[in-house]
């Protein structure tokens, strides 16, 4: 019996090709899916990394294996994959590793409707049935159909966000030679935007940089292009293009919590009162904003399953998190970064001021970005910085994900244990730089007391 916990992961299902992953467990991983979400067909996709196509293959013969169809979509983003999913009503798998390095592969799976498949909806299930091993079935085998999905993809985005009648646009798009650069081209065909590509050649051995946005370094190329060209905004996607973050006309990042601000606005326009969801470490601007606008903000832990879990609980019609994942209740409760994008867009397009003027009112506090501290002892070094802020006056604590403590109502941070590594992560907001640094390093002490 092989032990698979080091790859299938609370989400996903992610590891190194050849070591961890390879043909062969793959194609029990489609069997156990086929047997989990039973008939008629299951949609795969897959992104431009070396090792995708030939996955993604095992795995089709794994589902065809157990007489359930496969209706293949070759190249696709994850959030292409989710539209295939979500029009089909068909279960899908994408292969990706999102922004991981070259060496790795993985598989996001999701029941028809783009339904998320995690460790408690069907991964754990997986996990046992390939550990115990799969025999084909003895009747018909499924069989394998080729369907082109991306220019369906692009229209279906653009009938939920109009960019028709924007100003003319000069943006940069960084894809990190990853799907973005196939996908942007379709999306923005026939639009009023001067488009400046870099690294839109798909390789997924990632030459140029890390196609992860989130960290500073890999959004470097970008901020200097858009100032070079003189360009009204910069894009950047990471490896499967389902994440998006932005930069203004001036180079500056604008924070994906701003982003979900400006997107929940636009959000609730079209649907007065409606709830949106954020995450517990998203800045506080947001909950502000959506009040000021009429709507319901519903906090959630961090990880997009919970999000999603809320999102259906709650009807919500969009919901955020501080990675930039972006949820949309008209793509099936599913992230895609191009629907944030083209709201970005759109917000920017429909009127003549610049974008750090647009998002001016979005960015009203300053955040530290997650800091992390490898501790031996998490729950312990978190119990002490409980001890020391609980008694204050003036402070409220919850312990919904982690720690959450908020001092004076306009200070706060949340400190939550890794899942898979002995770290405790910190972020922090307050209304100024000097005010986030002294509750940053006040709280860091006390982790990381020896």
């Amino acid at each position: 019996m092989r032990d698979l916990s080091a790859i299938i992961k609370a989400y996903d299902i992610r590891g190194v090709v050849g070591e961890q992953l390879d043909a062969d467990i793959v194609r029990s991983m489609g069997a156990a899916f086929a047997q989990l979400v039973g008939g008629p067909a299951v949609v795969i996709g897959y992104d431009m990394r070396d090792s995708s196509p030939g996955l993604a293959a095992a795995f089709a013969e794994g589902v065809t294996g157990q007489g359930v169809d496969v209706i293949e979509i070759g190249l696709a983003s994850t959030d292409m994959l989710y539209f295939a999913s979500g029009t089909l009503d068909l279960p899908g798998a994408m292969f990706t590793a999102s922004h991981n390095p070259a060496q790795y592969n993985g598989i996001k799976l999701c029941r028809a409707g783009a339904s998320p498949v995690g460790q408690d909806s069907g991964l754990a299930q997986i996990r046992e049935s390939v550990e115990q091993g799969i025999a084909p079935i003895d009747g018909p085998k499924g069989t394998v159909t080729k369907r082109e999905a991306l220019a369906d993809y692009a229209a279906y985005l653009l009938k939920l966000v109009d960019v028709s009648g924007i100003r003319p646009l000069k943006v940069v798009v960084d894809a990190g030679n990853g799907m973005g650069g196939y996908t942007v081209p379709e999306v923005f065909k026939g639009l009023p935007i001067e488009l400046v590509d870099l690294y839109f050649e798909l390789d997924g051995n990632f030459p140029n940089h890390e196609a992860n946005p989130l960290d500073p370094k890999n959004i470097v190329d970008l901020q200097a292009k858009v100032r070079e060209v003189g360009a009204d905004l910069g894009l950047a996607f990471d490896g499967d293009a389902d994440r998006c973050f932005v930069v203004d006309e001036r180079g500056e990042p604008v924070s994906p919590s701003a982003i979900t601000a400006l997107v929940a606005v636009r959000e609730l326009a079209k649907s007065p009162g409606d709830t949106i969801i954020h995450n517990l470490i998203t800045s506080k601007v947001v909950p502000e904003i959506v009040a000021e606008h009429g709507g319901q903000a519903v906090r959630t832990r961090v990880g997009h399953s919970f999000i999603k879990q809320r999102m259906a609980e709650t009807g919500a019609i969009f919901g955020g998190e501080h990675s930039a994942h972006y949820y949309f209740r008209d793509f099936w409760k599913a992230d895609s970064g191009m629907l944030a994008a083209l709201h970005v867009l759109a917000a920017l397009g429909g009127q003549a001021t610049p974008l750090s003027a647009v998002m001016a009112d979005y960015d009203r506090y300053q955040a530290s970005g997650e800091i992390n501290s490898t501790v031996d002892d998490q729950q312990g070094r978190m119990a002490a910085v409980r001890e020391a802020f609980a008694h204050r006056e003036g402070v409220t604590v919850d312990e919904m994900d982690g720690l959450t403590v908020e001092l004076d109502g306009n200070r706060w941070f949340n400190l939550r244990p890794s899942n898979t590594e002995p770290l405790l992560r910190l972020n922090v907001e307050a209304p100024d730089a000097d005010a986030v640094a002294e509750l940053r390093d006040e709280v860091l002490a006390i982790v990381r007391a020896q």
